[in-house]
């Protein structure tokens, strides 16, 4: 396993990681807790959650599995992150008393003494920025979270938020967490570049297979169970399958083309290439099985084979293919 360190801070990150989005609320206990042992055992250190993702249940999911693994707490970092926690005026958004709350919420389903990693999941209007840096760095100086950042935050606002510390003294965002794949590529290669020269911010990208469509199983439909079937997450058919799904098709089966002459499976040419891109601190994978899981590891090896006229070659074949500007 190849470590990176998170932009510029101190903390060595897996280049892989392992998130459960939606992973640990669809499938067993025992199918997940293989899946954690499998990414441990392979080198993956950082293992992210975040209080919405079923409702709180995967936090209480890899909290049992971190406490039965009984690893040493200095050998992997684990994340969550603070905005949707119920349907209550004071139970969303980055007010203090929101932040605090889920925080300690937070700790208490994963079962650790401290975050090593806090996300503000998505801007919130309603809060001034002041206010959630402040918060954020108070639970820092109570040992209760080791690094804060921000996800799919606009550039300005990140900037906003690091010009806040610095003239208060403050701890400023290390890390943002935004979406990257070869169908969506806006923040990290245009505008987060300024993020990286000016701040030094580090990157734990999600869904390098875009939600499966970077797996080729769309090709000919949307298959029964599949994510982009399931109720509450028609805004990812509609961004990805809504229009020119002809074009994206021809894109995937010429990707697919050249998996083959270099000898891995697209889901492998997909996260072998988000590893290329230098912004890139860490690539979280998720898996419903041990096996799969264990054979999106291998990219990182295979990753070699990208080299720049392949890299040139992908590039031509996935132009004109749209890129979805937010998820949310």
């Amino acid at each position: 396993m190849e470590y990176r360190q998170l932009g510029r801070s101190g903390l060595t990150v897996s280049s892989l990681s392992y998130g459960s989005w939606i992973t640990l609320d669809s499938n067993s206990a025992e199918a997940q807790k293989r899946c954690m042992h499998t990414a441990y055992d392979a080198g993956i250190n950082f293992f992210d959650n975040a209080e919405v993702y079923a409702n709180g249940e995967s936090e209480i999911f890899m909290g049992r599995i971190l406490k039965e693994a009984n690893w040493s707490r200095d050998s992997y970092i684990v994340s969550s992150k603070v905005f949707w926690g119920g349907s209550k005026p004071t139970q969303r958004g980055l007010s203090r008393k929101h932040v605090v709350e889920t925080c300690h919420g937070a700790l208490k389903r994963l079962q650790v003494e401290y975050l090593d990693l806090y996300f503000c999941h998505r801007p919130d209007p309603l809060t001034p920025v002041e206010e959630t840096v402040r918060t954020m760095n108070d639970l820092i100086t109570q040992g209760k979270i080791l690094y804060w950042g921000t996800s799919e935050w606009p550039a300005d606002l990140i900037t906003q938020a690091h010009i806040v510390a610095r003239e208060n003294r403050l701890i400023g965002p290390t890390m943002e967490q935004p979406q990257y794949n070869m169908l969506n590529r806006e923040k990290i290669e245009k505008e987060y570049l300024r993020l990286f020269r000016d701040f030094g911010m580090g990157t734990t990208i999600w869904s390098p297979l875009a939600s499966g469509i970077l797996t080729g199983k769309y090709l000919n439909g949307i298959p029964e169970g599949s994510r982009l079937s399931k109720p509450g997450l028609e805004w990812l058919k509609d961004i990805y399958l809504g229009q020119n799904v002809d074009s994206l098709n021809t894109k995937l089966k010429k990707l697919q083309s050249l998996c083959h002459e270099l000898g891995m499976t697209l889901p492998q040419l997909s996260v072998a290439w988000c590893l290329k891109n230098k912004n890139v601190s860490t690539v979280i994978l998720g898996a419903s099985r041990p096996e799969q899981l264990t054979e999106t590891l291998k990219a990182e090896a295979l990753s070699v084979k990208l080299t720049a006229e392949v890299m040139t070659s992908i590039d031509a074949i996935l132009e004109n293919v749209p890129i979805p500007e937010r998820v949310f």
